[in-house]
């Protein structure tokens, strides 16, 4: 929404100026004698009748350019206002003076540590609010409040953390310098920090709709019974740049729709991104007004300290209000960079009614009219406002100054973001500016400060956090909670092979180790089966009546199969959660899950069901996210590999994604082809991250072919686990060669071990290997050893003691891209040849017979592969390699997969 459109009309445009004034003198009484409701009420009925006789109504989702709440609606805080300055004032120097002295370093490579001083600058008043007032540590009666921290404001944290006695000079000292494990994170990662960050917030747009999607887990939770989460609240502070990114927005109709009043974003309105204004032609708060009220959200705007409520009070005119709405963005910023004196001239100096509300006031009580975000009592006001709405999430929109305080070193500067080194004078100004007590003959050395323990800013300090529960931030990182894993037999219906006659697919097998699980009386209710509109898809429609659908309201329809057994039953305390076509809000509803050990100390088993080719590559973001916040669970991408999908097509069909799950370090993932392996692979993940609870998740692809399952063969659980068995020897013989697979092209393999023998006399034995990536980790950790060992016995990988023990060269097909089995390549025995058959290029719609020919991953292409691989190694003729292609009809001048 354009400036210009908030602009109210002039005079000029009203045809009877003398019965608008009617009107609105109308409007003030019933204000007046009958309070704000009876006007809404009126107001809410004369649009009604308004639209019964079709009057194009004007449309507006803004308020004026002013404070939500008048001074008389202000809660008052209940604090010390003069001691929560200073506190304020010593975290602003500490933050600042870690950042320089991090960036005064000169190593010998060069380079500059980085940091930021001017984001916490601009929110200090409102993180001492809600540290002070509002923030709920967990506690006995409390499961504590979650708060999205804005990362680049982490210097603030790590300041008020210094003063609590909670993070120390030295760790101080290390900030950004975490290698010797003495140091601070550049921003909130749990990883890094694991008993202090709880959400990762820097990689811009992702704390949004986790901390959503966050608010109604915990409303899921109480919904449910598995937890009290009535008193808890999830906040969330973003910078008004950040909200330009797609997720920032992109899940706000959910909150409101959901009516998630635990839910409040607080967006620090300094209109300045990194580069310069982030809407220098227009009002960036009366944008997000606009966006956040159309959605059903609470908005409270916080934009003038106490200083304006006496100009505005005396502004009969309106001319002060109209000045405000129409001065742009990019204006402010400048006229805050500037001095009073050109605030009087460029603002107030506008029109006479406005120079004439200042003209008692010097430039210097110009300069100190505070925007909204920089008045403690204001922002107090605000947070208690939204923190007691009910019935909507809220939004507060809080104008402040980056860099506030700063001085010409960076306030309001295009530059202060990137601000990380001050001069003497610049600290200077600032130590007096806000009243640090330290010496000129120490600021040299740039000194933190922190009083002593008896004083009463440091008694205050500690007896709000005490009387709020604990200090914060702060990370659980085990459940209380124990649970035993019930034993692998208990799957038996996957892991045992399929009756004469009968065919399933590995998706099928998921989902009748999850109907058994759910059976469990201890685990049942903690599975949370988390949906993307694809539950007919994979086969999950049984679960519909069975455990229900989450959604708040319930089912106040009567849903169109409903005299069918599996009918569409949503109900108020349903364990799926279903989230539409919308894998990045699926993924971040099971983030919330599989961290609630941590955020609610429940320990929860989600199971997120997609298409395989809408993950890592839609929601990579947030999978790298959720390693960093050290999730446990299953994601499990249905219908994966590039050729399994018949008739899909180029968007649907993946054959990476088991390298993109490959790039973080605490995803596990594999790519059965059976079964019993998805059995044990299941059986395992739900053993080590819920009884043994370790900070790994499981990334498992399924498969929608049908086809007959062998079983689990006893003995080989272990080798299942580490990504490589052998699933069916050769016969005896001289010419010998290792087939071996995942996933759907595993049975190709097994196709082609018939034909080797038949056509071409050579035995083969194969080997199914369910985890390439897994293979790729254990043999790059025994190379390493290695490296760091050279006196001690080397370590042999996985995959050379299972090949070590064979002859032949070794031929790897899979349904994904070479790279994800050429990764093995170094842990094959020396001198044996290794190929490589993957399915590189875009996918297309086809069968899966022409699919697989099309990519050379079929059984005829790993049959010429394992000739070839013979040949070179002499021991057949090259001729009979020519004449397996001849035979098998392959067309040598085809184009390569990849460029086709």
């Amino acid at each position: 929404m354009s400036a210009e459109s908030q602009v109210p009309a002039g005079p000029a445009s009203d045809p009877d100026t003398q019965e608008t004034r009617e009107w609105k003198d109308a409007l003030a009484a019933v204000i007046q004698s009958g309070g704000p409701a009876r006007a809404h009420f009126l107001l809410e009925e004369l649009l009604e009748h308004a639209r019964q006789h079709s009057i194009d109504l004007p449309f507006s989702a803004t308020t004026g350019y002013v404070n939500t709440l008048e001074p008389e609606q202000e809660a008052r805080c209940p604090g010390n206002i003069a001691i929560e300055k200073r506190l304020r004032a010593y975290m602003r120097w500490n933050a600042m003076a870690m950042v320089v002295r991090a960036n005064r370093l000169h190593p010998a490579d060069g380079g500059d540590l980085g940091g930021h001083i001017g984001s916490f600058a601009s929110l200090a008043s409102m993180w001492g609010a809600g540290f002070n007032h509002f923030w709920h540590a967990e506690s006995e009666g409390h499961g504590g409040d979650c708060i999205y921290f804005q990362g680049h404001s982490a210097p603030g944290i790590y300041a008020r953390a210094f003063l609590e006695g909670r993070i120390t000079e030295e760790q101080l000292e290390n900030f950004r310098q975490e290698v010797d494990g003495k140091g601070l994170s550049s921003y909130p990662h749990p990883k890094l920090m694991p008993g202090f960050w709880q959400f990762p917030t820097v990689s811009m747009g992702l704390g949004p709709m986790m901390a959503i999607y966050q608010a109604r887990f915990l409303k899921y939770l109480h919904a449910r019974g598995i937890a009290d989460t009535a008193k808890r609240k999830v906040w969330i502070f973003l910078g008004d740049g950040e909200m330009d990114e797609p997720e920032s927005k992109g899940a706000i109709g959910l909150a409101a729709r959901e009516k998630l009043d635990n839910l409040i974003f607080v967006i620090n309105c300094n209109l300045q991104r990194l580069d310069g204004p982030v809407r220098g032609n227009g009002k960036i708060i009366q944008e997000l007004e606009g966006d956040f009220r159309g959605a059903g959200w609470n908005v409270i705007k916080v934009l003038w300290g106490k200083g304006w409520d006496e100009l505005l009070r005396r502004d009969t005119s309106g001319r002060l209000k109209q000045l405000m709405m129409e001065t742009l963005d990019g204006d402010y910023q400048t006229f805050r960079a500037m001095d009073g004196a050109y605030l009087r001239k460029h603002f107030f100096g506008k029109y006479p009614e406005t120079a004439k509300l200042v003209e008692h006031m010097t430039d210097d009580d110009l300069w100190e009219l505070r925007r909204g975000g920089h008045d403690p009592e204001k922002v107090f006001a605000a947070f208690h406002a939204a923190q007691h709405h009910q019935g909507q999430p809220t939004l507060l929109l809080v104008k402040t100054v980056k860099g506030y305080g700063m001085g010409k070193a960076g306030e309001a500067k295009n530059t202060v973001h990137q601000t990380k080194k001050l001069s003497d004078e610049d600290i200077k100004y600032i130590r007096d500016r806000f009243s640090i007590p330290i010496p000129d003959s120490e600021l040299e050395k740039l000194p933190y400060y922190k009083p002593a323990d008896d004083t009463p800013e440091m008694r205050y300090l500690h007896e709000r956090r005490k009387a709020l529960g604990g200090y914060l931030p702060q990370r659980r990182q085990q459940a209380d909670e124990h649970f035993t894993v019930p034993a692998l037999d208990t799957f038996k219906a996957v892991i045992e092979p399929t009756a004469e006659g009968r065919e399933i697919s590995t998706t099928q097998a998921y989902v009748r180790f999850l109907t058994q699980l759910l059976r469990d009386k201890a685990l049942g209710p903690r599975v949370v089966p988390i949906l993307v509109d694809e539950a007919r898809t994979f086969g999950m429609e049984g679960l519909f009546r069975q455990i229900g659908i989450y959604n708040p309201a319930g089912q106040r329809y009567t849903p169109v199969d409903r005299d069918q057994v599996m009918y569409y039953k949503e109900q108020t305390d349903g364990q799926i959660l279903q989230e539409g076509i919308n894998e990045a809000g699926g993924m971040c509803s099971w983030i919330a899950a599989a961290t609630s050990y941590s955020t609610n100390n429940r320990i929860m088993i989600p199971f997120f069901v997609y298409y395989s080719m809408f993950g890592f590559q839609r929601f990579g973001d947030f999978a790298w996210a959720a390693g960093d916040m050290q999730a446990r669970g299953f994601i499990l991408g249905g219908t994966s590999g590039r050729t399994t999908l018949n008739g899909e097509g180029l968007q649907h069909e993946d054959g990476h994604s088991h390298i993109l799950a490959n790039t973080i370090p605490n995803c596990v993932s594999y790519d059965p082809s059976f079964a019993h392996e998805v059995g044990v692979i299941m059986h395992h993940g739900l053993k080590r991250m819920v009884e043994k609870q370790e900070n790994v998740y499981f990334y498992i692809t399924l498969l929608n072919e049908n086809y007959a399952m062998p079983g689990l063969k006893a003995g080989t659980e272990e080798q299942i686990i580490k990504g490589m068995y052998l699933c069916n020897p050769g016969a005896e013989g001289d010419k010998r060669v290792q087939l071996l697979g995942s996933g759907s092209i595993l049975r190709e393999s097994l196709e082609a071990q018939k034909l080797l023998a038949a056509d071409w006399g050579v035995q083969a034995d194969v080997w199914s290997c369910p985890s390439f990536n897994e293979l790729t980790r254990e043999g790059q950790d025994a190379d390493r050893w290695n490296l760091l060992h050279p006196l001690e016995k080397p370590r042999v990988s996985f995959v050379a003691q299972q090949l070590g023990k064979t002859t032949g060269p070794v031929v790897a097909s899979t349904d994904y891209m070479k790279n994800y089995a050429e990764q093995i390549r170094p842990f094959i025995p020396a001198g044996r040849a290794y190929k490589v058959l993957g399915t590189d290029g875009f996918g297309r719609s086809d069968f899966r017979s022409k699919l697989r020919e099309h990519f050379e991953v079929n059984r005829h292409y790993i049959t010429v592969a394992a000739l070839s691989a013979l040949a070179e190694e002499g021991k057949l003729p090259k001729a009979k390699v020519a004449d397996a292609l001849k035979k098998y009809g392959i067309k040598t001048d085809k184009i390569n997969p990849l460029n086709a």
